[in-house]
């Protein structure tokens, strides 16, 4: 007789998840109308076709029903600076003195480690009301802010990626480290936190103008040093920066090549932004599977550019999609596919809704060289989903009520969709946020 886990689960909605690029496949993705999704010790056991894998399951197993609402797998963030979210929607005429006048000032309040744990608390709550499962996140320069937010991630049960910013110049002296002690807090923080439960370390150099040679070379020792780690950082997103930097090392071909000189480009290797890059640029993200974290929101409301998707897809460059909170405006990647969409339309190019979710999603995971840990629905990956709800809006009830393709639908959800849109979020098996409990219908049934 088989031995049925403990912990058997099996949900019940049509369902959404991806094997490959829809850019590149006829048949990147799978679609069930009426699905099943089965889960047992916090990871995924199959999914399908109800009417094929509901005899499967033991008798007596209760079923969540959630018929009418889609389940796809959590939305995976993977750029965005957890201590921004106090001074979210900010007015500054550009980047350079968004980042003097509320950035800097703002990070200065996370030496406090009740405080740093305070905004962990409140953020964390804010993905998951988002339906975001996995982030990349950026801390303060203090290593607190570190502790505070993977000790409030762990709490949850999340797979969550962070580290300490690091910058030895360039900043105000209250949020300056130098290139040794932000390359031993690092370490230290590595050891601490990297791979322990579900958490994974980036190592952090907030952008070339903030680190001096040294720093940049003690990250890239890093990097070497600890190759399973993440490294996170900011590349050609505003054209005054891009000068700062060509100021900064003339001799250097790009500002995407500083990084490359001291050994940055690796797999693992989140760069934010990615605008302002050249064909040779693009090609070398490619070669050393460096990815792009696209940042709509945040670009358009600092004026930063326009991202190219053509370009960067001609290269074959791993692509992910991020809120940049808080240059960027929302937590919700579906506002985020929102403004995605409008930036491919203002490039000349077009950006259909499944490869949206697609980016939101495996994409992400891909990019983070994540993929069979999570992203999609494949047996052994771990059971983070959420439920989407298209009913949640009167507007978006109406506008699904007349769709005729799945296209259509997702489309829907990502020009229309915010966090109302998220009824239920999931990490390892374990609900984590319902909306509004009272009008949510989670109806368990046996089958005995």
């Amino acid at each position: 007789m088989p031995i049925v886990p403990a912990t058997l689960q099996a949900y019940r909605a049509s369902l959404l998840h991806f094997h490959a690029d829809p850019a590149f496949s006829e048949e990147a993705h799978a679609w069930h109308a009426d699905g099943l999704l089965i889960v047992a010790d916090g990871k995924v056991v199959a999914a399908g076709d109800y009417a094929q894998l509901q005899p499967t399951l033991p008798p007596g197993t209760q079923i969540v029903d959630y018929r009418g609402k889609l389940i796809v797998p959590g939305f995976i963030d993977t750029h965005l600076h957890f201590p921004q979210t106090e001074m979210i929607a900010s007015p500054a005429p550009g980047l350079l003195p968004w980042l003097e006048t509320y950035t800097f000032p703002t990070e200065r309040a996370f030496e406090d480690p009740a405080h740093a744990r305070n905004v962990a608390e409140f953020f964390l709550d804010e993905l998951l009301r988002c339906g975001t499962t996995t982030a990349m996140v950026y801390g303060s320069v203090h290593p607190q802010s570190v502790d505070a937010f993977f000790g409030a991630s762990e709490a949850r049960g999340l797979r969550m990626v962070a580290g300490k910013v690091m910058m030895d110049r360039n900043c105000p002296e209250f949020l300056r480290d130098t290139a040794e002690s932000g390359a031993r807090d690092s370490e230290a923080l590595i050891q601490r936190w990297h791979k322990h439960g579900r958490s994974l370390y980036a190592i952090t150099p907030r952008f070339v103008p903030t680190s001096t040679n040294e720093q940049m070379h003690l990250v890239g020792e890093l990097a070497r040093a600890y190759p399973d780690t993440y490294l996170q950082t900011h590349v050609s997103e505003n054209e005054d920066e891009c000068r700062w930097v060509r100021e900064l090392h003339p001799q250097a071909r790009s500002y995407l090549d500083v990084y490359d000189q001291y050994g940055m480009l690796r797999p693992r290797a989140m760069f934010g932004h990615c605008i302002w890059l050249d064909e040779r640029d693009r090609a070398r993200m490619a070669e050393t599977s460096s990815a792009a974290a696209i940042c709509p929101t945040s670009n358009l409301f600092l004026g930063s550019g326009l991202f190219d998707f053509e370009r960067a897809d001609a290269a074959k460059v791993l692509l992910s999609l991020a809120t940049d909170v808080g240059g960027g405006t929302s937590f919700s990647m579906l506002q985020t596919m929102n403004e995605a969409y409008k930036v491919a339309r203002l490039k000349g190019s077009y950006l259909p809704a499944l490869r949206m979710f697609y980016l939101a999603t495996l994409g992400a995971a891909r990019a983070m060289q994540l993929e069979g840990t999570l992203g999609n629905f494949k047996a052994g990956t771990e059971a983070d989903f959420i439920v989407l709800d298209k009913q949640s809006t009167p507007l978006l009830e109406r506008r699904t009520a007349g769709c005729q393709s799945l296209e259509e639908l997702l489309f829907a959800f990502a020009l229309l969709g915010d966090d109302r849109a998220v009824a239920a979020t999931y990490s390892g098996g374990q609900c984590v946020h319902v909306r509004g409990r009272a009008d949510l219908p989670v109806v368990p049934y046996d089958l005995s």
